[in-house]
């Protein structure tokens, strides 16, 4: 069955499809980096002061990469079979119709992964300008020069940013490492014990809405796709590998944090990295881990910033009045056009987080609800697929089927909840923004229907 769209499609931009540039460790590098930000320096202490004792705290990381799993394994399918540039819009569009497709492609573009490039953006002003200081909004002003050049930087090419990105992600695995390595070397073998469950339903909920966002960003890599080497073969052996690199990553990180600095105090650290280097290796640790921070959301930003993009093309190659971003640059093999209006969204956000003077919490706020409701279309994307396209050949199919999607899907569902009851106004404005883009998809109607007439 064919896919309900826009009148323009892919068929009207010959010859600037994306090209299969990326290997299997380009991808895995994208999906690490993407995932492994400044998050796992941050909540720790958050997860730990709703567990009781370092064996739950424990437990939740090891859960949150065990969801993770499923999900992805629901993504294998999804991506092996259907590999496209524009990821998540694609799946939504062949299995709801392109009004819902336009929907997300707009709500990406405008809140999912402009706030998420926001939000890195600022995490790295808030460290530099430790550092150094350009002055009052000193946090804003790196922000958006971060930004700026990061999006450059992906102008110019595909495998400058590819570079950068495997850089980043190598150097910043190195550094955890060798954050673990130093915790290892304060502590003693673990004595045996007997891992207890948290007592009550709201501590355990509360835990995994920070397990799961700093889990949060492997999916990125359904936007790739279109762009990595034997697709089929590939795509489920990067979302696996990512996970699973990850996964053990953070739980040696935590398993040192608890052990160096025990559960009590962990719970209590604003900055629990910080104080877990401090206590290692004294105020040169601290400055390192800053350092460490720094390249973590800076990773983050630029792997946002390379699979954002890729919605604006799909967007633009299935709707003729945004067809100007779905112009592919052979030269540099990426959407010029898509990454330069997606910086300026991001510049804008860079300006609301201003305003409300807490950028990172208001771009978080902003980005939850929008974003769990859209993963949870996809994983029901995958039930509506299997049944309306049968025959579709898929190289890859999702173990205990239906059992994995439907657990993947309650658990977007549970997330979505938690994240319209612990967010703030800020997700108000994000709701906002999505619902603004219904009367934009009339405006999008009237002009494919006045084309219609003038091409009659």
């Amino acid at each position: 069955m064919g896919v309900k769209s826009f009148s323009r499609n892919s068929r009207s931009f010959p010859g600037t499809a994306p090209k299969q540039t990326l290997s299997m460790f380009d991808a895995v590098a994208l999906v690490v980096g993407t995932v492994i930000g400044a998050g796992i320096f941050k909540t720790p202490s958050l997860v730990a002061a709703s567990s009781i004792n370092e064996e739950s705290a424990l437990l939740f990381w090891l859960l949150g990469g065990v969801l993770s799993l499923i999900g992805a394994l629901c993504y294998a399918e999804l991506t092996s079979t259907y590999p496209h540039a524009g990821g998540d819009y694609h799946y939504i569009s062949r299995a709801f119709g392109s009004e819902l497709a336009f929907l997300f492609a707009w709500a990406r573009i405008t809140v999912i992964q402009t706030g998420s490039i926001a939000m890195g953006a600022f995490l790295v002003g808030d460290y530099a300008s430790e550092v150094f200081s350009l002055g009052r909004y000193s946090a804003s002003l790196y922000a958006a020069l971060i930004i700026i050049f990061l999006t450059a930087l992906n102008i110019a090419g595909i495998r400058q940013g590819k570079w950068v990105q495997n850089m980043l992600t190598i150097i910043m695995i190195i550094g955890l490492l060798a954050v673990v390595g130093l915790g290892f070397s304060m502590i003693a073998p673990p004595a045996s014990s007997a891992i207890a469950l948290p007592l009550q339903d709201s501590a355990f909920g509360k835990a995994m809405i920070f397990v799961l966002l700093t889990y949060g960003g492997w999916n990125e890599a359904a936007y790739l796709s279109s762009e990595v080497r034997d697709t089929q073969r590939n795509m489920a052996r990067v979302l696996l590998s990512g996970i699973s690199i990850i996964t053990v990553l953070y739980l040696a990180a935590n398993y040192v944090f608890l052990k160096v600095l025990g559960l009590a105090a962990t719970a209590a650290s604003p900055a629990v990295a910080a104080d877990f280097m401090r206590r290692v290796s004294g105020e040169q640790g601290a400055q390192f881990i800053s350092i460490l921070i720094i390249l973590a959301a800076l990773s983050t930003g630029n792997a946002a910033i390379i699979t954002g993009a890729r919605t604006g093309y799909a967007l633009g190659r299935d709707v003729a009045l945004f067809s100007f971003l779905g112009k592919w640059n052979e030269r540099a093999s990426t959407p010029v056009n898509a990454l330069t209006v997606q910086a300026g969204i991001a510049l804008g956000l860079i300006i609301l987080g201003t305003v409300t003077r807490n950028g990172f919490a208001t771009m978080v706020e902003y980005t939850a609800p929008v974003f769990w409701f859209f993963f949870l279309l996809v994983g029901v994307s995958l039930f509506i697929l299997r049944r309306k396209e049968p025959d579709m050949f898929r190289p890859f199919r999702v173990p205990l089927y239906p059992a994995t999607p439907l657990v993947f899907c309650g658990l977007c569902s549970y997330m979505l909840q938690s994240s319209l009851s612990y967010t703030g106004i800020g997700a108000l404005g994000g709701v906002g923004v999505l619902l603004a883009g219904i009367p934009l998809l009339f405006a999008v109607r009237l002009h494919e229907r006045q084309q219609a007439q003038k091409g009659g």
